[in-house]
């Protein structure tokens, strides 16, 4: 997926030169922008495929821009930061980032980090038609469709993914590396913060009580389960 239109969004030159070099050999179309403003006027501009967002820049600020790009864009977003700890990582994922690396990162890494972001899950089984989950809970995986308490649901693709693989294993306790492996890649397996935000994100969406989740169940010490009510008749 090397044609892929990456943005850059860093308030330093020199960062955004060396990233735009970097991108350009590995065959990526890249645009840069210096603020969260620029960012989201870019957006307008171009439809990115994945976008690399500081979040120490003036004005709008990192954290307040990936709100704001998630709110209108379902771009993959990597959030870079000379920030390390569990509580930023989890603050960048519940503003709308599906992935988060400490500066000072390799070239190499980042790329991978990309490519990882730009992959698509091995595609399931498919499913010909939509799963009635409950009275409440429709989820029409051909139309990437979700329809909780008669309303539509906006799941980010990460979401869609990750609730897609749950729903494929209903009722299989599945573990977090395995989940961060398949919905991340195989580089992944050690981040369970990441499952935990994105756990939280979706009962947020389709549970009648996110806090009493009766679907996306926690596996104590194992990782989610998918409750899928037992078929009548």
């Amino acid at each position: 997926m090397n044609s892929a239109r990456v943005l850059i969004v860093d308030d330093e030159p020199q960062i955004r030169r060396v990233m735009m070099t970097a991108l350009a050999a590995n065959g990526y179309q890249a645009y840069q922008a210096r603020t969260g403003e620029e960012a989201l006027e870019a957006l307008r501009n171009e439809d990115p495929d994945l976008i690399l967002l500081d979040l120490n820049m003036p004005g709008m600020g990192g954290m307040a821009a990936c709100k704001e790009i998630r709110a209108v864009s379902e771009a993959a977003i990597i959030v870079l930061s000379v920030r390390d700890s569990e509580r930023d990582k989890i603050a960048a994922l519940d503003a709308g980032a599906d992935d988060y690396i400490t500066k000072p990162f390799s070239t190499n890494e980042l790329m991978a980090r990309i490519r990882a972001n730009l992959r698509r899950v091995p595609s399931l089984p498919e499913q010909s038609e939509a799963v009635i989950v409950s009275d409440e809970l429709t989820i029409d995986l051909p139309a990437r469709q979700v329809i909780a308490r008669g309303h539509p649901v906006r799941l980010t693709p990460k979401e869609f993914d990750l609730l897609q693989y749950l729903l494929a294993n209903a009722n299989k306790p599945i573990p977090h590396r395995k989940l961060l492996q398949t919905i991340w890649g195989p580089d992944y397996g050690g981040e369970v913060e990441y499952l935990r935000v994105f756990v939280s994100q979706l009962r947020k969406k389709i549970e009648a009580d996110p806090a009493r989740p009766q679907h996306i169940v926690t596996e104590p010490w194992v990782g989610y389960r998918f409750v899928l009510p037992p078929k009548h008749g």
